[in-house]
């Protein structure tokens, strides 16, 4: 007997937002609020108060990854041994291939509304309930677009009864699983832009990941400035922009 229902739980939240709705739903990085239409998104974003110029992350895991992402082999590489070697969650930022299945049909402003400069952002390896719903949204076709469960500015919340009210009360469905895995880093993910290997968000692991890419691909990465001051708008030497912590 297991705890959790995992492939019953995900099943219900991909139908409700198959048909348009809204979810909160785990993942080792924190609760996340997803959809898959343009007015559930638009009603995400103003209850949110997120800014336009900031990009909705496609939920994916490496299969659809490898097929959307246009990345040299080293660049793919990398992700693979972020995530696959050492099973760690990852935002991946890179071009994509705008006709592929998953993409083709979406609303183009929705698309507008996910993508910037032909590139996507993604959210890789985080956790069985996320690998049962990209799972379910690659075999049918439906793609799953979202942020993180929270007032913007507000933080990652890593705790169903940490979000925030008039967040919790936008979900057609919420799937409870309890403090998530990452809770210590009080961070979201961290995001790699892999066309530059420009860090767009240092997060969660990223001592970790810095030291995959330094040790296994020469790569070095700009220093951790430590979460205040990340969260103050620090611009390191590196030349970061002010990280979001959303």
């Amino acid at each position: 007997m297991t705890t959790l229902d995992i492939k019953g739980d995900a099943a219900k939240a991909f139908a409700i937002m198959k048909s348009g709705g809204i979810a909160i739903a785990p993942n080792d990085t924190g609760y996340g609020l997803l959809a898959s239409s343009l007015p559930a998104l638009k009603r995400i974003n103003a209850t949110k108060g997120r800014g336009g110029h900031k990009r909705n992350a496609l939920l994916c895991d490496l299969t659809t990854q490898r097929e959307l992402h246009i990345l040299d082999t080293r660049a793919q590489e990398m992700i693979e041994a972020i995530t696959v070697d050492y099973d760690l969650p990852l935002g991946p930022v890179a071009p994509c291939n705008l006709s592929h299945p998953l993409l083709a049909r979406v609303d183009p402003v929705l698309l507008e509304t996910s993508t910037a400069d032909n590139t996507i952002a993604m959210l890789l390896n985080a956790g069985p309930f996320w690998a049962e719903l990209t799972r379910l949204s690659r075999e049918e076709m439906v793609p799953i677009f979202g942020s993180s469960a929270n007032l913007t500015g507000s933080g990652p919340k890593f705790r169903i009864e940490d979000i925030e009210p008039e967040i919790r009360a936008i979900a057609d469905v919420t799937v409870d699983y309890g403090l998530r895995r990452y809770h210590t880093y009080q961070r979201s993910g961290t995001i790699i832009d892999f066309r530059t290997l420009t860090v767009v968000r240092i997060g969660i692991c990223y001592e970790l990941i810095s030291d995959i890419l330094l040790r296994h691909f020469g790569v070095q990465l700009p220093p951790d400035p430590g979460l205040e001051a990340l969260r103050s708008g620090h611009l390191n030497e590196f030349g970061l922009k002010p990280v979001d912590v959303n």
